[in-house]
């Protein structure tokens, strides 16, 4: 049976990987220049990273708080990983749909 630890892992996970995942298909909106749809998917790209700020926000808290008895596992240090590259290919693809619309635009 997975520890509550253990699901908030997964949970940081599954959000990072939504997010990641949007980012790179706003990434193939703009390679078609459909600004709209990429920007449109950076949202979605976002409001996935939010959940994923969120949980780790929580386990942060708790460990502060010595609420969290568990140790550092491969697992958490894994999430942490996803969730920060998650992250930087946001903030990069956002950049990115800017460029290229300020480029095809003018």
């Amino acid at each position: 049976m997975m520890k509550e630890n253990e699901k908030e892992v997964m949970t940081l996970i599954s959000s990072a990987g939504d997010s990641r995942s949007k980012a790179f298909e706003a990434l193939k909106a703009v390679r078609s220049h459909d600004y709209d749809k990429a920007r449109k998917l950076i949202d979605e790209s976002e409001k996935a990273d939010v959940e994923a700020h969120n949980m780790q926000t929580k386990m942060i808290t708790e460990a502060i708080r010595g609420e969290d008895n568990n140790e550092v596992s491969l697992l958490m240090v894994h999430a942490q990983d996803h969730y920060m590259c998650a992250e930087l290919v946001r903030d990069v693809v956002q950049e990115l749909i800017e460029i290229f619309n300020e480029r095809d635009n003018n």
